[in-house]
């Protein structure tokens, strides 16, 4: 199964409204990244475990870490959780940033340093999250 065909199954698994929310999210993270790389993580380690919600991630990073290491990794993050669903907007490096710029005028989310968190669509301002994701992809 290719990345997108997962994807679209992790997404039509997920419960309505839920479901109709992460297509949306998706369809409009796909034209703010229109050519950016799709990744599909399962949430589960090397023995098969399950360590995290399954994500979906958009666009392309090299991280380096301080020992010299770089990793490859997505920039925009998707994942259903049990309350909603969490964007995450990976490479800020001003971690108070998002909750700054954003938390105030999002609407009823939760907003980390690298995490918007929320129940559903209708409960935040749609614009204020594409703003926050545009933000993220120019930090590469």
């Amino acid at each position: 199964m290719n990345v997108e065909e997962q994807i679209k199954e992790y997404i039509t698994s997920q419960p309505e409204p839920k479901q109709t929310d992460m297509q949306t999210l998706h369809g409009i993270i796909m034209q703010i990244i229109p050519d950016g790389q799709l990744w599909f993580l399962d949430g589960k380690n090397s023995e098969n475990k399950t360590v995290s919600n399954p994500n979906i991630g958009y666009g392309f990073q090299t991280i380096h870490y301080a020992d010299g290491k770089t990793r490859e990794f997505y920039q925009i993050g998707m994942s259903a959780n049990t309350t909603g669903i969490s964007i995450y907007i990976l490479g800020i490096e001003d971690k108070k940033h998002l909750a700054e710029a954003y938390g105030k005028k999002i609407g009823k989310a939760s907003v980390s340093g690298y995490c918007i968190k929320f129940k559903a669509l209708k409960d935040i301002h749609l614009e204020t999250l594409e703003e926050a994701i545009q933000y993220g992809i120019e930090q590469e």
